[in-house]
Parts: C-alpha cells; sequence; structure tokens
C-alpha cells in the first residue's frame, strides 16, 4: 500500500503515490490495471484531489491494459446491492480473500474490491469466448 501522509504539499503525495505504484508494477509486472472511475465527491475541493491522485496512478500504470469500473457497479459485483455501504463491502473483500477481518484502512479494502471486480469479470469474459466457440462446433 502507498501511503501519503496528509501534511505533505500535494506535489509530494501525487509524486509519491506515482513511484509507488510504478514500483508496484515493476515489481509484480502485471499486464493489466483496474481502477474505479470518477465519480463525485462531497466537495469540489475533493473531487479535484481525488483527480489529482487518479491522473497520478493513471500514468504510473500506462502501458497495461486499463479496466475502468463504476463504483456502484464494484460495489454490486461484490455485494450484489450497487448502493452498498463501505462495511459491507469490506466484509465481503473479507470473505471473497478468506481473511480474519477486512483489510484496513478502508481504502486498501477499495482497492481489492476493484480488483476482485477485474478479475470476476475477466472470467466471465474468458467463459463467455469459450461459450462462443464451442457453440458453433455443436450445431455441426
Amino acid at each position: 500500500m502507498v501511503r501519503c501522509p496528509r501534511g505533505e504539499p500535494l506535489v509530494d503525495r501525487l509524486k509519491r503515490l506515482h513511484d509507488g505504484v510504478r514500483e508496484v508494477v515493476r515489481g509484480y509486472r502485471p499486464a493489466e490495471a483496474a481502477v474505479e472511475s470518477v465519480f463525485s465527491a462531497r466537495s469540489a475541493g475533493s473531487a479535484l484531489t481525488l483527480g489529482h491522485a487518479r491522473g497520478a496512478v493513471l500514468v504510473a500504470v500506462s502501458g497495461l491494459r486499463l479496466a475502468e469500473y463504476a463504483p456502484r457497479a464494484v460495489k454490486q459485483a461484490l455485494t450484489g446491492y450497487g448502493a452498498a455501504g463501505k462495511t459491507a463491502v469490506a466484509r465481503m473483500v473479507a470473505r471473497r480473500l478468506s481473511l480474519e477481518a477486512p483489510p484496513t484502512p478502508v481504502d486498501a479494502s477499495d482497492a481489492l474490491a476493484v480488483a476482485i471486480c477485474h478479475l470476476d469479470a475477466r472470467r466471465a469474459e474468458a467463459r463467455l469466448a469459450r461459450a462462443r466457440r464451442i457453440a458453433p462446433e455443436a450445431a455441426r
């Protein structure tokens, strides 16, 4: 997890975030990345800060196949309810990953929820692709 202390200037936190995500990409060498799409924040200032952070992450994962999921879609995929609260999502993340307790801080649960949503989406796409290949053969 990349931690960005609140007391640091924004530009330093964004650099720390970018460099931390870049380090994870270099270390694990994923082929894909998944992020939450933009959503409305409590205030214009919060929305702007979140937009900056999201931009730093997007630059850090450039070159990877990128998937974006709406917050409601992530909640729906994990809990079956698109308006589920953070606690419900965190509990389901813990359950899906066989953890004794939900990950902390809540941002960790949110990130893992996006990853699980993406994994489920890719698995569903693969099953659908297999079914499409098999269907024409069965019709012969």
